[in-house]
């Protein structure tokens, strides 16, 4: 009882600081938003407008840095992918509210020609609007850390070995290097790209086999995926990288929640379960 008389007193004082934003024009409503795995959000709502308050510290453990965020959402925003920006402060970001259907998992096969276009869009622009420092994002690496921090299973540091070993070069782009269907909005004309956490500079390797991961592709659309990214010019080296990187990016995912469940706790979210899944896809992929 003490502890939820605890959250409660904590969302009383989120919801009362909210309130108080500088860049409010009268009073807000503030509406929970669910869906999120890491952040605590709400829709507020100033003089009939809608806005996604986005409340969150920085998070080492997973290498996520909130200015580093804001940098690559203020780019994205240039580019012409995401959201405005509209006002950032220590722990919270205010952003545009998007009117739209978020995607599920099956949506991101059914939507494989109008995905291929935005990514592209991304690696190929906003890194010319980024300022300040910048994050690299080299799953490995995450990896590697992932499984330090876990004190986990060593075997996984040698399967990122190999993993990464089947590699090939490519030139480094900004991605977003997090794409669950939750972070894709149509809104009936276009798609958007949200939540920029894990914005860095990478190669387009990983968001591709990110997008295929999350969205349980089999060979018919990774095929087709590869194809339209690379203009037909794929060849065996590259799609034994990419098969590769997919299986990074299942372990990854998998790794991911076992450190959140054991340093987020965020309430309503089961990281076991998601862990479970994602182990599940990745030793399909190694199989």
């Amino acid at each position: 009882m003490a502890l939820e008389e605890s959250a409660a007193r904590r969302k009383e004082e989120l919801e009362r600081r909210i309130a108080r934003l500088s860049c409010w024009r009268g009073p807000v409503s503030l509406e929970p938003l669910k869906g999120g795995l890491t952040n605590i959000s709400f829709v507020a709502i100033d003089r009939g407008e809608r806005f996604v308050v986005r409340c969150g510290d920085d998070i080492p453990v997973h290498h996520v840095f909130r200015d580093r965020e804001r940098a690559a959402s203020a780019a994205a925003f240039k580019a012409g992918l995401s959201p405005e920006l509209i006002h950032a402060e220590r722990g919270i970001t205010v952003l545009r509210f998007i009117e739209g259907r978020t995607f599920t998992e099956a949506d991101l096969a059914a939507n494989l020609e109008r995905l291929v276009p935005l990514l592209k869009r991304c690696h190929g622009t906003v890194a010319r609007y980024v300022r300040g420092p910048a994050n690299i994002f080299w799953v490995f690496h995450v990896i590697r850390d992932y499984v330090t921090v876990l004190d986990g299973d060593r075997r996984y540091l040698e399967l990122a070995d190999r993993l990464e070993q089947a590699q090939v070069p490519l030139p480094i782009v900004f991605g977003h290097h997090d794409l669950l269907p939750g972070n894709f909005i149509d809104d009936g004309h276009r798609i958007w790209l949200i939540d920029w956490e894990y914005g860095g500079f990478g190669t387009a390797m990983f968001d591709l086999a990110n997008l295929s991961a999350n969205g349980g592709f089999g060979a018919v659309e990774d095929a087709a995926l590869l194809d339209a990214y690379f203009e037909g010019k794929a060849d065996d080296a590259l799609r034994r990288a990419f098969s590769a990187m997919k299986a990074a990016s299942a372990l990854r995912e998998a790794l991911w929640a076992l450190v959140s469940d054991a340093h987020l706790k965020t309430p309503g979210v089961n990281y076991q379960a998601h862990a479970r899944d994602y182990l599940a896809r990745f030793d399909k992929l190694m199989g």
